[in-house]
């Protein structure tokens, strides 16, 4: 009778991490939906300035949620985050995250569409940093984002930038 007690016990004791395992698969992390992300740049204030923020734009349904921040009070830095969401008909929705890096961890200060990319109903192929080896010398975002206006056509890229005041700018690529 002890043998199959302690056997029982050893069997539910390995039916624990499977069950997390599945719990998992799930409960995904990242959405499918979000097809292509780069997080890149950094920028730091000193707890007053203003989330980066763009003019506002209809709402969405599949719109991600935008984080509403505390009112800071002491210097913050962070990062920034751009992403797209696939939608149903097979184009994109691009979305630019400003992240702070806090004590507990990250925390979404703001979350913006970038019109100027979805107003061409891209299908997005690609977003890539500048610099994927982590050093940036200069605060502020550069990445591209590759795109076609139609499915059958060539991809063209597209910059994003962010400056040293957090103002954005977006530009078809010259090359």
């Amino acid at each position: 009778m002890k043998r199959f007690g302690l056997t029982a016990c050893a069997l539910l004791i390995a039916a624990v991490p499977l069950a997390a395992h599945a719990a998992e698969t799930t409960d995904p992390i990242l959405p499918a939906s979000i097809t292509f992300a780069t997080s890149t740049g950094y920028w730091a204030d000193d707890g007053n300035a203003p989330a980066v923020t763009r003019p506002p734009v209809a709402a969405t349904p599949n719109a991600p949620a935008t984080a509403t921040p505390a009112a800071p009070s002491q210097p913050r830095h962070g990062y920034y985050k751009l992403f797209a969401v696939r939608q149903a008909d097979r184009t994109a929705k691009v979305y630019l995250q400003q992240i702070a890096q806090t004590e507990t961890g990250p925390e979404i200060v703001s979350t913006v569409e970038v019109q100027e990319l979805n107003d061409l109903n891209p299908y997005v192929t690609d977003i890539r940093p500048e610099n994927s080896t982590g050093r940036l010398n200069e605060p502020g975002l550069f990445a591209m984002v590759y795109l076609k206006t139609d499915p059958d056509s060539d991809a063209n890229s597209w910059t994003v930038i962010i400056d040293e005041f957090g103002d954005i700018s977006v530009e078809k690529s010259g090359h």
